[in-house]
């Protein structure tokens, strides 16, 4: 299967992406060391077609897992039909499993649109911008439906882990369930999850939403940094899966299941025409020894 693909670069980056796959980050790579600041794709990860093998696609119009197969609306409950083979939950939205059209596509920017009908309707469309190693993502969504309706949005970038790989990430507190992956409360942050300052990723499995987040995060890899920065976002969801060379680190509107917590934490209710934005800023800094 040939997927069509957009190239964008500046002098220090280029950058890869799938537009009919979920507006897909394929591939970003450091020009001078030929470093994957994403995880990498290769043809047969791109070949998949799927966007869960790739560099990060956006999430809306919501984050991660629901729970009771729905969430009411003040016009009625959403039913939601499982959407992957893998996991008990709907996830991650909708956003992400639809092909995503080229609106704009210039050497350092494109402009991704999306016009959905699942599970309702809502228009998104996510700017990609790279400027002096910056990578720019925003993505933006407009609620269509005559229905009101809660939103949430995130990013789901997968980076690279090696065994140097330091993660910088304050926040207040960690949701944790009790049993199964979705969270019923808020607990302190255990140290080997404290990312107050540079700490190397636990080698358990990590599935968890974080919260009072300010939107900084710093990211540290052999030979080069990612300085993060988030608007939109006062959560993030950081994903570790043991034994694999990759971690997600995803800024993100709510936590896990939001829909069905106390005060829907994160989530916006939406009439038609209102909208929604999430920002992230990755800012590539090579080592200067490198």
């Amino acid at each position: 299967m040939s997927v069509p693909l957009l190239h964008l670069q500046d002098h220090l980056t280029r950058l890869t992406l799938a537009p009919s796959l979920g507006a897909s980050l394929v591939n970003w790579q450091a020009k001078a060391t030929g470093q994957a600041l994403l995880r990498p794709a290769d043809p047969t990860a791109l070949a998949s077609a799927s966007p869960r093998r790739l560099g990060g696609y956006p999430l809306a119009p919501w984050s991660n897992r629901i729970g009771d197969g729905g969430f009411a609306n003040p016009d009625g409950w959403l039913a939601l039909a499982l959407n992957t083979e893998h996991d008990p939950y709907p996830i991650h939205g909708s956003a992400w499993q639809q092909a995503w059209q080229v609106a704009h596509h210039s050497e350092r920017r494109a402009r991704l649109t999306l016009d959905s009908q699942v599970p309702f309707a809502y228009q998104a469309t996510l700017d990609v911008h790279l400027l002096a190693g910056c990578l720019n993502l925003d993505l933006h969504v407009t609620h269509r439906d005559a229905r009101p309706m809660w939103h949430g949005l995130g990013l789901h970038p997968y980076f690279p882990r090696h065994r140097e790989t330091r993660l910088h990430a304050p926040a207040h507190s960690v949701w944790l369930a009790e049993q199964g992956q979705l969270p019923t409360r808020q607990a302190p942050i255990p140290a080997q999850w404290n990312f107050a300052r540079l700490l190397a990723l636990p080698d358990d499995t990590v599935d968890h939403a974080f919260s009072g987040w300010a939107g900084e995060c710093m990211i540290a890899q052999p030979g080069y940094r990612l300085a993060c920065r988030a608007t939109g976002a006062g959560h993030f969801l950081l994903f570790c899966p043991a034994g694999q060379p990759f971690f997600c680190f995803e800024p993100v509107s709510h936590p896990i299941n939001a829909h069905h917590l106390p005060g829907r934490p994160g989530l916006k209710l939406l009439e038609q025409g209102q909208a929604l934005s999430l920002g992230l800023r990755l800012h590539y800094q090579p080592d200067q020894s490198s």
